[in-house]
Formats: C-alpha cells, sequence, structure tokens
C-alpha cells in the first residue's frame, strides 16, 4: 500500500501542472493560488485548529521561519508555476522541476557550505545542463541573444523557491507535527496570497468562474495538496525517505502522458534530450550514492 499511495501521489502533483495548462487561457494564478490554498484550509480547518492551539506557544516561538517556509513553499512556488504554465508547455514546465534535487545540492553548498564531491560537481552540471537545453528550446541563439520564454523563467525562480523550501526545513521546529505545520503553511499562504489576488483583479472581490476553473479548483485543493501529503507522509514513514525519495521523479513520466494525452503536446528533441541530461546528472550526484546506501542496508540486515 505504501508504494500505491507514493505513485499516487506523484499522479496527482503532474496532474495540478498539467490541469492549470489546460485552463491557461482563462488561468489567474494569483486568484488559483489563493482560492486552492483558501479551499485546502477550510477542508482541513476541523482538525487542523485543535493542533494549531494545542502548539501554539511553538508557533509563536518560530514565528520567523515558519512565516517564510509558507511564503516559499505555498504562497511562492505554486503561484510562480501557474505564471509559468501560462507561457510554457506543461511537460517543460515538469522536466525542469526534475532538476530540483541537484539545484538543492547546489544552494546546500552555496548557503551552507556542504561538501560536495567531484561526482556530484560533475551531476549538478549535467543537470544545469539539462535545464539550459529546455529553457532555450535547444537554440544557441536562445541562449546568446538570452531570448528566454518567460514561462520557463518562472518555472526556473519556481524551482529555486522550491529548493530554499527545502533546505529550510532542516529548520523546522522538531515540537511540530507535519500536520499542524503544513497547516500554518497554508494558512500563510493565503494570507500572503489576498493582496495579490486582489491586486491581480483590480480590487474586485466579484468572482466569476467558469465550470473548468471551479473544478480544477477542486482537484488542486483535495488531491495534489492535501491528499499528497498525507499520501507522501505515510509512504516516508513506512519505507524511509531514502526509499520514498526517487518516487518524486515518476512526475515527469506521468506529465508528459497526460500533457501528450489531454493537451496533445508534442515533445521534441530537446525535450529528451534535456530530460536526459537531468536524470543522468540526478543519478551520478545523487540517486547512485543513495542505492549504494540501499544496498548496503539491505546486507546488514
Amino acid at each position: 500500500m505504501p508504494y500505491l499511495l507514493l505513485i499516487l501521489t506523484t499522479l496527482f502533483w503532474a496532474g495540478n501542472f498539467v490541469l492549470a495548462r489546460a485552463i491557461y487561457l482563462d488561468l489567474q494564478p494569483f486568484t488559483l493560488a489563493f482560492l486552492r490554498w483558501t479551499l485546502a484550509l477550510l477542508i482541513i480547518a476541523p482538525w487542523w485548529l485543535k493542533r494549531a492551539w494545542r502548539l501554539r506557544q511553538v508557533l509563536y516561538d518560530h514565528l520567523p521561519v515558519l512565516t517564510v517556509q509558507g511564503i516559499l513553499g505555498v504562497a511562492c512556488f505554486n503561484t510562480l508555476v501557474y505564471l509559468g504554465v501560462q507561457y510554457t508547455q506543461a511537460s517543460n514546465a515538469m522536466l525542469m522541476q526534475s532538476a530540483v534535487p541537484v539545484v538543492i545540492l547546489l544552494l546546500g553548498v552555496i548557503f551552507l557550505r556542504e561538501a560536495v564531491s567531484p561526482r556530484q560537481w560533475l551531476g549538478v552540471c549535467l543537470s544545469l545542463g539539462g535545464v539550459l537545453v529546455l529553457i532555450s528550446r535547444g537554440s544557441l541563439d536562445v541562449l546568446t541573444g538570452l531570448d528566454f520564454n518567460r514561462g520557463d523563467l518562472w518555472m526556473f525562480l519556481a524551482m529555486l523557491s522550491w529548493s530554499l523550501y527545502t533546505l529550510s526545513l532542516r529548520w523546522k521546529p522538531a515540537a511540530l507535527d507535519g500536520f499542524t505545520f503544513f497547516g500554518f503553511s497554508v494558512l500563510v499562504g493565503v494570507v500572503v496570497l489576498l493582496p495579490f489576488m486582489l491586486w491581480e483583479r483590480g480590487g474586485s472581490t466579484e468572482l466569476v468562474l467558469t465550470e473548468p476553473f471551479i473544478w480544477t479548483v477542486v482537484y488542486m485543493a483535495i488531491f495534489p495538496s492535501i491528499l499528497s501529503f498525507l499520501f507522501w507522509n505515510h509512504g516516508v514513514e513506512r519505507l524511509g525517505a531514502a526509499t520514498a525519495g526517487p518516487f518524486i521523479h515518476l512526475m515527469p513520466m506521468f506529465g508528459l502522458l497526460l500533457a501528450t494525452v489531454f493537451l496533445g503536446e508534442r515533445l521534441g528533441w530537446y525535450h529528451l534530450t534535456g530530460v536526459l541530461l537531468i536524470f543522468s546528472g540526478l543519478y551520478i550526484a545523487i540517486l547512485a550514492q543513495s542505492l549504494r546506501q540501499l544496498r548496503k542496508t539491505a546486507r546488514g540486515a
């Protein structure tokens, strides 16, 4: 069952990208992000409020770091994704997100002075090269002329936002359980997104929403938000982070399939080249070492 839940998690996350791209003509990024997380907060509120009140002192004592984490992980990341898919294909968006583990490694070196081996540096260079191939759409003229697709640039910022959020989790208070932490992050995201949503709508609070938009918000609030969080935590608890982590890389596969079937997106040679470089770098920098550790653990058991 944990394996199935982890597979469903990545499928739900992929669906988030594809649905956002499907309604991009009607998409208002800040409004979509605000409504998604507001609905998610309302759904979890009956269970979350009791826990939050019981742990109110912990929340207060760590308010600055928890606020930054909520801004990066909820408000910024998802909104940047929705901005990005207005201008770039869903397949491009998801392939770029595949490089997140390597970007986290690089940011750890820059901000935390973490040691990185030559093998890991090679992996970083390969993965970032794959991102450049995707952003430039395989064109040297785009790179030299700095004529990038604005959607890919938004996705690059989303990738940085999620990487910084992941790094910041090392400062998550140990006394705060995952569900209470998640709920507080959502609350921060909703509060931060409210003024941007009002600005996007010219100060109007009147919402005229199409049926596809409404169902998109419902899907995003329930599946890639709440259920994915619960499924992911259960999978990590049962199998361990080392085993659960690589499941994230099913998301591009699901995303490419969904985008091809439902959006009619066509894959170019630069998609395949980019994903090959990203996953080669990922394997060299991270996965190979994780697999070796798993084999050692299995032999020791």
